[in-house]
């Protein structure tokens, strides 16, 4: 098992400014931090890939598609420029020595067509996917898309959900993410929806209903930990909280308010999870 904490709740694109925020994380006990990459270029990834390296902290990231990238669209130049941003995904996250780039990027964040989704759609998607995991084993890294709930998404809602769309691209470096803020929302077990999601499990965001303090609010963590724990699950259980400190990043995500102070949530939430992992959790 490795501890992340995703850098979101500080900045949307991580400078030489942050890496005392990244130290501070190294000396609670994290193994790594998740970086969001939407900016940038392969020198200056190089450049954070070499010091986390230098420090001992592992990488994951998250990717995303805007509206023009949309890999779901009935536009072949739509899915093809989607497809060319997932690669350079791919190839900021070599630089950057990254293991697992999660995120829904089997489509685009808060677009919708406001109807169900199609089984064409979802081909459209799986066919980009499968072409986006061959070019990420060439750099030894997995792809790892997540279920977002249904007011934030519509192609992929649920680990049954998700579970169809892995199986669809199957590909060994395709896999799927868990993330217990969605399932929160979509799922009727949090234990339940991990023991769907299993065989295909290759990353988990450990996030608060609100976003806040992991632990400090409604989502059933005991269940999410039961669930982790009875599958032999040994990968990355990274922490995914937000705040307004981008404003223009917080707007987009429907982040309006600041929900629990940096320093808790990233002391609680690393508690949380180790204890949660060991034995039953006493909340």
């Amino acid at each position: 098992m490795k501890i992340g904490m995703n850098m979101l709740l500080w900045t949307n694109h991580v400078t030489e400014q942050h890496f005392d925020i990244v130290d501070k994380l190294k000396r609670t006990g994290y193994d790594g931090i998740e970086l969001f990459l939407a900016e940038g270029n392969e020198k200056h990834y190089a450049m954070l890939g070499r010091h986390f390296t230098n420090i001992g902290m592992g990488v994951t990231a998250v990717g995303a598609l805007s509206p023009e990238e949309n890999i779901t669209s009935p536009d072949k130049k739509v899915r093809e420029a989607g497809l060319d941003k997932l690669k350079w995904t791919i190839d900021m996250s070599a630089a950057s020595n990254v293991e697992v780039i999660c995120g829904p990027f089997h489509s685009t964040f808060a677009f919708f067509t406001r109807k169900p989704p199609t089984l064409e759609e979802k081909k459209w998607s799986a066919e980009m996917l499968r072409k986006a995991a061959e070019y990420a084993a060439e750099s030894n890294i997995i792809l790892a898309p997540e279920a977002v709930n249904r007011f934030e998404c519509y192609l992929y809602n649920t680990m049954a959900d998700l579970k169809e769309m892995v199986e669809m691209v199957d590909h060994p470096n395709l896999g799927a993410m868990y993330d217990t803020h969605h399932s929160n929302i979509e799922e009727k077990s949090q234990e339940q929806a991990i023991k769907t999601i299993a065989p295909y499990l290759k990353h988990v965001h450990i996030s608060e209903n609100d976003r806040g303090t992991p632990g400090s609010g409604q989502v059933d963590f005991e269940s999410a930990f039961k669930g982790l724990r009875d599958i032999g699950y040994d990968g990355w259980l990274t922490i995914e909280a937000f705040s307004t400190i981008i404003p223009e990043f917080a707007n987009a995500i429907n982040v309006w308010r600041d929900y629990s102070p940096a320093e808790e949530i990233y002391t609680k939430g690393f508690q949380l999870i180790k204890e949660g992992m060991k034995s039953e959790l006493k909340l």
